[in-house]
């Protein structure tokens, strides 16, 4: 399983991007789907550099990938405070924009455009387990 670690700095975002077009392209997923999953992939990495480690540079970012028949699972470990999902409040998509917050959307779009997104921990490391299909299943 290909695995690449990256520094936890914004400027690290791209970089990781372009391990997971290529990931993508190994499990021969649709440009929108390459797409849903860079976006998933972009806004947990974001949130792993802001609130795991409570911004840039403390820590690092560890990507790995694997492509089987049917789908892409990429997992993301980092080393920072741990995160407890069932904390984060369901985002409210019903008012009107400008009466929203302008954070608090990253959990709900890896959620919807990732087709299984899993959040584990050890005694140090948080674990993200995020999978794309790559074919309707029957």
């Amino acid at each position: 399983m290909p695995t690449l670690t990256f520094p936890g700095r914004y400027d690290s975002l791209n970089k990781i991007a372009s391990f997971i077009r290529q990931a993508a392209q190994e499990a021969q997923l649709s440009d929108f789907a390459t797409y849903e999953v860079e976006t998933a992939i972009d806004e947990a990495c974001s949130n792993i550099i802001e609130h795991a480690y409570g911004g840039e540079d403390r820590g690092t970012i560890e990507c790995t990938y694997e492509v089987s028949d049917d789908r892409l699972t990429i997992v993301l470990r980092d080393h920072g405070k741990p995160f407890d999902p069932s904390k984060v409040p369901t985002p409210d998509l019903k008012s009107p924009l400008g009466n929203r917050k302008t954070h608090g959307l990253g959990l709900y779009i890896m959620r919807q455009w990732m087709d299984k997104v899993e959040f584990d921990k050890t005694k140090d490391t948080n674990i993200l387990t995020m999978i794309k299909y790559s074919k309707v299943k029957a």
